[in-house]
C-alpha cells in the first residue's frame, strides 16, 4: 500500500453508534496498525447532518416547531454564517420522535419543517439548506405547506386532515405562500415521487402496513396530478423528490427548492475532494449496506468518489448486500459495539495491507 494515510469517512450506524463513536473505534484501528488516520464526519443530509458540518458552523439557534403528530419539538439550527441556516428535518419529524406504536405515516406530519424554516426566515435566513432522511411521514411535503398557509380540500371544499392517509381525497390546493430565503434540498436517495420506485417504497419502514402502502402510494400519485394541472408535473419526476416521504417533492413544488445530493453537498464542504488527492485508503461503514446505499446515500457516494480518484475502499457493515467490484468488505454479526467495530476494522485493515502488497 502506497502512503500511510487513510481518510475515515465517519457516519452513524442506525440506532446503534454514533458518527464519533464510529470515529473513534475505526481511528483506534488504523493508528494501531501504523498508520495515519484523518476523519471526515459524514451525513447524506439525514441523521448526523448538523454534526458533520461541525466547526464549520458559526452558530446555533434552537427553535421549537411540531413532532411528526404536532406535539411540540425543541431542536437545534446550525448556521454556516449569518444569513445561511442548515435544518435537519428529521429533528422536527424524524422516525426518532415517536415511539415504535406511534409509527403511522398515514397520520404523520411534516408541518413541523415548514414551521422552522419561517422561524430561520424571519432570524434573517436568505439561504436554507435542509437534509432530507429518517422521516416518519409520506406525506408529500403538505404538512410543510401547510405551516405556509396552503389548504387542501376535497372534492366538497371540505379540508383534509394532516397525515399521508388524506391525500388520495385531494381536489385542489388554496394557494399559500413561500418564505423568503433560497431553499436547497439536500437529499439522501435518488427516488422520484411516484411509481415503483418512488417514496412508497419507504413507506412500510415508516410503519405503514401492506394496505397502507398502497393508499399513500395512490395519495401521491394524487398529488402529482394536482401539480401536473398547475404546470410542474415534472417535479414529481426529479431524483430525490421522494426523500424523506416526499419532502423533496414538497420542497421543490411549494417552496421552488433546488433537490440535490445530500451525500455530495456534505463531502465538498469537508474537502474529501483534495484528502483523497493524498489518501492511501479510505474507510467507510453503515449499519447495512444493501442497493439502496448506491441511490444516493453517504457510503455510495463515497464510494464512487474514492473509485473515481482511484483509492481502494474498506467496507465496514454488519449486514452487506450488492457490494461494488473492488471494494474490501468487514461484515457479519448483525449489530456491532465499538469494541466489535475496532476489531473488525482491524482485520479489514489487515485484509487491505496483504491485497495491496505491503
Amino acid at each position: 500500500m502506497s502512503g500511510s494515510r487513510v481518510v475515515i469517512v465517519a457516519q452513524a450506524f442506525k440506532e446503534t453508534l454514533t458518527p464519533v463513536q464510529v470515529a473513534a473505534a475505526v481511528e483506534r484501528a488504523v493508528r494501531d496498525a501504523g498508520l495515519e488516520p484523518v476523519v471526515v464526519y459524514g451525513s447524506d443530509g439525514g441523521d448526523g447532518l448538523l454534526e458533520a458540518l461541525g466547526a464549520r458552523l458559526v452558530r446555533r439557534t434552537v427553535h421549537r416547531v411540531e413532532d411528526p403528530l404536532l406535539r411540540p419539538v425543541a431542536l437545534e439550527v446550525g448556521w454556516l454564517d449569518e444569513r445561511t441556516a442548515v435544518v435537519e428535518s428529521r429533528l422536527a419529524c424524524g422516525l426518532s420522535l415517536l415511539a415504535a406504536g406511534e409509527r403511522d405515516p398515514l397520520r404523520t406530519s411534516s408541518r413541523g419543517v415548514g414551521t422552522l424554516i419561517k422561524a430561520v426566515a424571519d432570524l434573517g435566513a436568505a439561504a436554507v439548506y435542509v437534509g432530507l432522511g429518517g422521516s416518519a411521514t409520506v406525506d408529500g411535503g403538505l404538512g410543510l405547506a401547510r405551516a405556509w398557509g396552503w389548504t387542501p380540500v376535497d372534492e366538497s371544499g371540505a379540508p383534509l386532515p394532516e397525515g399521508g392517509g388524506a391525500l388520495p381525497s385531494l381536489a385542489r390546493l388554496e394557494p399559500g405562500k413561500r418564505p423568503g430565503p433560497r431553499l436547497t434540498a439536500l437529499a439522501d436517495v435518488r427516488n422520484p415521487l411516484t411509481g415503483p420506485r418512488g417514496a412508497r417504497v419507504y413507506a412500510a419502514q415508516k410503519g405503514a402496513p401492506p394496505a397502507g402502502v398502497e393508499l399513500l402510494a395512490a395519495g401521491l400519485e394524487r398529488l402529482a396530478a394536482v401539480a401536473a394541472a398547475a404546470g410542474r408535473g415534472e417535479l414529481a419526476d426529479l431524483p430525490g423528490a421522494g426523500a424523506a416521504g416526499g419532502l423533496g417533492f414538497g420542497l421543490a413544488f411549494f417552496g421552488e427548492a433546488e433537490i440535490v445530493s445530500g451525500a455530495g453537498w456534505v463531502l465538498e464542504q469537508a474537502g474529501l475532494g483534495g484528502l483523497l488527492e493524498e489518501a492511501a485508503l479510505v474507510v467507510v461503514g453503515e449499519g447495512a449496506f444493501d442497493r439502496t446505499s448506491l441511490e444516493g446515500k453517504l457510503t455510495g457516494e463515497v464510494i464512487a468518489r474514492a473509485a473515481a480518484a482511484r483509492v481502494p475502499v474498506l467496507l465496514l457493515a454488519p449486514r452487506v448486500s450488492e457490494v461494488p467490484a473492488g471494494v474490501v468488505v468487514e461484515s457479519g454479526g448483525g449489530v456491532w459495539s465499538s469494541d466489535d467495530l475496532a476489531r473488525r476494522a482491524s482485520r479489514g485493515l489487515a485484509r487491505v495491507v496483504r491485497l495491496l502488497g505491503q
